[in-house]
């Protein structure tokens, strides 16, 4: 999405968690498998936010409510709270979600839906980084 968007040479992606718990850990499986069938390939080991991120990027984008609140709190100032923001502000297509749901418990529909959502909010979030 980044390549086709012409993006590359500026955007640097990552992925982090809250939690701790995971680190280490590929993705799981579930969503490997659905994320592959729409050409993605999640290889990535999860780790930890730490707070030099905040210094590394120029957002922070999170998936829900509780894993906005820790990252408001682990930011080292109130200028870098300010480049946190939730996934669901850039979605397009839909209107009214609020987070981005744990597809742990949802069975396939699940994955799919936090891939829909995904898809949807990297489509706004780089139309809003090429804005700029």
């Amino acid at each position: 999405m980044v390549s086709d968007s012409g993006l590359s040479d500026l955007v640097e992606i990552d992925s982090a968690g809250t939690y701790g718990g995971h680190a280490g850990d590929l993705p799981d499986p579930r969503m490997r498998r659905a994320a592959s069938l729409r050409g993605y390939d999640l290889r990535h080991r999860a780790r930890q936010v730490r707070e030099e991120d905040f210094d590394r990027f120029d957002m922070i984008v999170a998936m829900d409510d509780m894993n906005y609140e820790a990252l408001y709190r682990l930011a080292p100032s109130r200028e870098a709270a300010q480049r946190i923001f939730r996934m669901t502000e850039f979605c397009r297509q839909h209107p009214g979600r609020t987070h981005v749901p744990d597809p742990y418990y949802e069975g396939r529909e699940g994955f799919e839906l936090v891939l829909d959502l995904l898809e949807d909010g990297c489509r706004g979030l780089l139309e809003r980084i090429s804005a700029r």
